[in-house]
């Protein structure tokens, strides 16, 4: 296999993944130059920009298109400064779904990010915690996709830092920072790429197969589901540069696939117990109940539409096509741009082909099993209707996040289409052996042609992307713990081995202020229920833990907004779940629902107790 490098001959049009048959030319300069600086600091301005209205109340905002998954990764950021404070297994946690607890493999637990970050999560808390990395995770993607593009394939720094900025502020990227850090995580990706290109080179084979391995190893701790993904796409990129090189390819295989093995090993050893805890360890799940994520599919028209957190955007967009998730959403300019980029550079630069494959195969499988047009479902099959619901590891994946792939493509064409405005070089056209200076100057007319051209694609490239600036995520206000859970009140009722049982008890649906009460905290008692993925009666996952008789009425009372005819076997069953919750104590704070669910706990455990500003059960003469 190659590494993508610029040969000085070329400009950027023809830059192309070729093989590496050298050491590649390193710069003399070991300080970042001052463009390399500029292009951070700009991104970390954006990375600032985006977050902007969780800062201007950074204790009391979570995300208002996603509270639940803000408060969930506000408890994965107290879960990893928790488990290294106490040096608890960090793949398993009891202080969740007590007593059952969560397999944290099993889920998105940001292990790879939660645990080295624990001593300032310690220092700052959860949610300054969250902002914090939000708007860092955004700025280093871009900051680690400009990297590879400055030094692996273009040569104009300007065209890098638009490339750069697309990848890590794409729309598709923005919208997933409404409360799914995980996937805004994406700044090892750029380096794993750039290691699978240099699998070939002559010579290096174990020194790149360990740094694979590693950085490998790493990604499974951030996010599996986008680590599969840019594998996906490595294969497609290997197996098209195979196809237009293939006399360059099958002289390096060797060297290929003996760094491919060297890093799959190293990779499988150091993640080899995770990956098995996550399959087999306990609260391990097969699969997702009735395969929810099968039928999510990109919608046509979103290819074309303005994400709603941009700046021409609207949140009207999401009554039609926007209620799964919005991956694509370039906007007709964007797309418009791409297409004539593609067209011109295409010929010339085998790069231009490869990113085409990549546009076309995954903007197809992004499709899924139906095809989708402006939020109507037609009677066309897409291509995941041939897919069984239950393949292993393809029943767990969403259809229209493969279309992340065509994002990264299209962030790379720009740079790409950027480079060749610049002039970086002649067109490639092998000079004379007779005349080896032939073509040192483009001809006039060439020239004058490209003074023309330059500011033409220059603008065009801009006004397609400018739409596209992001805006501070939407954030809503949520209520603070109440002072006997934050001032240590409740700890002389909870002893060790027991559970506070907060209402309601936390859900996928109800109880995302009880959650936080764990998480701001310091998760120093655990709690019954909770927002994760774990396993039925059957070993399929599902979203929450099993509804108990209790919690079941808890959700109705709220929802309904009266209390329903209770009867003796209410209150039997009530004992019987604190029971089995092992609770010590059962606590109301203020609540929307506070009045109807107070009126329910009394009826099922007697009067309770105003202990500062809850109302408290004491259930240990009970349980």
């Amino acid at each position: 296999m190659a590494v993508p490098v610029v040969d000085p001959s070329l400009n950027s049009a023809s830059v192309a993944v070729e093989p590496v048959v050298a050491d590649p030319p390193r710069r003399p300069r070991r300080r970042p130059a001052r463009a390399d600086v500029l292009a951070i600091g700009a991104y970390a301005l954006l990375g600032v920009l985006v977050c902007l209205n969780y800062w201007v109340d950074v204790q009391h905002r979570v995300s208002s298109h996603l509270p639940t998954d803000h408060s969930w990764f506000e408890w994965l950021f107290a879960h990893g400064a928790y488990s290294v404070r106490h040096l608890e297994n960090p793949l398993f946690t009891a202080r969740q779904n007590a007593p059952d607890g969560v397999n944290m493999m099993a889920n998105t637990s940001l292990l790879g990010v939660t645990l080295p970050l624990a001593p300032l999560t310690l220092l700052l808390g959860p949610q300054v915690m969250y902002a914090l990395y939000l708007g860092g995770a955004l700025a280093a993607t871009a900051g680690t996709s400009y990297w590879m593009l400055s030094r692996h394939l273009v040569r104009s720094r300007g065209a890098a830092f638009v490339g750069g900025a697309f990848l890590g502020f794409a729309p598709g990227i923005v919208h997933h920072a409404n409360g799914q850090p995980n996937f805004v995580s994406n700044f090892l990706l750029p380096l794993i790429v750039v290691r699978v290109l240099r699998l070939g080179e002559p010579g290096r084979w174990w020194r790149n197969g360990i740094a694979l391995g590693v950085l490998v190893a790493y990604q499974i701790f951030i996010n599996e589901e986008m680590l599969l993904l840019t594998a996906l796409a490595c294969l497609v990129v290997v197996a098209a540069y195979t196809a237009q090189r293939r006399r360059a390819a099958w002289a390096r295989a060797g060297n290929f696939l003996a760094a491919g093995g060297v890093g799959a090993g190293l990779a499988l050893l150091l993640t080899a117990y995770p990956i098995w805890f996550q399959f087999n360890g306990p609260q391990s799940y097969r699969g997702l109940q009735g395969g929810v994520f099968h039928n999510w599919g990109e919608d046509l028209a979103a290819f074309v539409t303005f994400a709603r957190d941009t700046v021409a955007g609207d949140e009207a967009v999401e009554q039609t096509i926007g209620l799964t998730e919005q991956n694509t959403w370039f906007g007709w300019p964007l797309v418009l741009v791409a297409l004539v980029a593609l067209v011109l550079l295409v010929r010339r630069s085998l790069a231009a082909r490869i990113l085409a494959v990549l546009v076309v195969v995954f903007g197809v499988a992004a499709i899924g099993p139906k095809v989708r047009f402006d939020g109507v479902e037609t009677a066309i099959d897409g291509p995941w209707a041939y897919v069984p619901d239950d393949l292993p590891l393809v029943e767990m994946m969403m259809p229209t996040r493969l279309s992340l792939v065509v994002v990264a493509a299209v962030g790379v064409l720009l740079a790409l289409a950027w480079d060749a405005l610049s002039g970086g070089g002649r067109p490639p056209v092998p000079a004379p052996r007779t005349a080896p200076d032939a073509g040192a100057a483009a001809p006039p007319a060439a020239r004058s042609r490209r003074r023309w051209l330059r500011p033409i694609g220059y603008a065009a490239i801009t006004l397609a992307v400018l739409p596209l600036f992001p805006r501070p995520l939407p954030a809503q206000h949520v209520d603070p713990p109440p002072h006997f859970i934050t001032a240590s009140g409740w700890r002389p009722y909870v002893p060790a081995g027991r559970t506070l049982v907060p209402v309601p008890v936390p859900s996928n649906v109800h109880g995302l202020p009880t959650l936080r009460w764990s998480a701001l905290t310091g998760q120093e008692f655990p709690v019954p229920g909770g927002y994760f993925i774990g396993p039925n009666e059957r070993g399929e996952g599902v979203f929450g833990a099993p509804n108990r008789p209790t919690s079941t009425l808890i959700y109705a009372t709220m929802d309904a907004n009266r209390v329903p005819p209770l009867t003796g076997e209410n209150r039997r069953q009530a004992v019987e779940d604190l029971r089995f919750w092992r609770a010590s104590v059962v606590v109301l704070g203020a609540n929307p629902r506070e009045a109807v669910l107070r009126e329910l706990m009394t009826a099922l455990l007697g009067p309770p107790r105003r202990v500062e500003d809850v109302w408290l059960w004491d259930v240990r003469g009970l349980v």
